[in-house]
C-alpha cells in the first residue's frame, strides 16, 4: 500500500471512529432535555478531532515529501543552467558564422584592425 493511501485510510479511519462516537453520544444523552445543544457540542467536538487529525496528516506528508521538492529544485536548476550554457554556446556558434558569411559576401573582415 503506499504512503498516500495509507494516509488517506488513517484520515478515514478517523472520521469514521468519530462519526460512530458522535452517534453513540447522541443516543446516549436523547433522554436529555437539551438534546441540541448536546449534539452541537459533540458535532463541535468530533470537527476539532478530525481536523487535528487531517492537520498531523498534512504535516507527516510535507514532511515526508520535502527531500523529493528539495531534489527536484536541485535538478531543476541545474538543467536551467545547462539550457543557459549551451544557449550561449549557439549564440556564439551563430555569431561566428555570421561573421565569416559577412566577411564572404563583402570581401572584409568584421574583426577590427590590427593595430601597429
Amino acid at each position: 500500500m503506499s504512503y498516500d493511501a495509507a494516509m488517506k485510510n488513517t484520515y478515514i479511519r478517523a472520521a469514521t471512529a468519530a462519526t460512530i462516537a458522535l452517534a453513540l453520544t447522541a443516543a446516549a444523552h436523547a433522554q436529555s432535555t437539551d438534546i441540541t445543544t448536546t449534539i452541537k457540542d459533540d458535532a463541535k467536538t468530533v470537527g476539532h478531532a478530525v481536523a487535528h487529525s487531517a492537520t498531523t496528516v498534512g504535516h507527516t506528508v510535507a514532511e515526508k515529501t520535502k527531500p523529493v521538492r528539495d531534489t527536484i529544485r536541485d535538478d531543476s536548476k541545474k538543467v536551467g543552467q545547462a539550457v543557459a550554457h549551451s544557449a550561449r554556446a549557439v549564440g556564439a556558434k551563430a555569431t561566428e558564422g555570421a561573421d565569416k558569411v559577412k566577411g564572404a559576401v563583402t570581401g572584409k573582415s568584421s574583426e577590427p584592425a590590427a593595430k601597429n
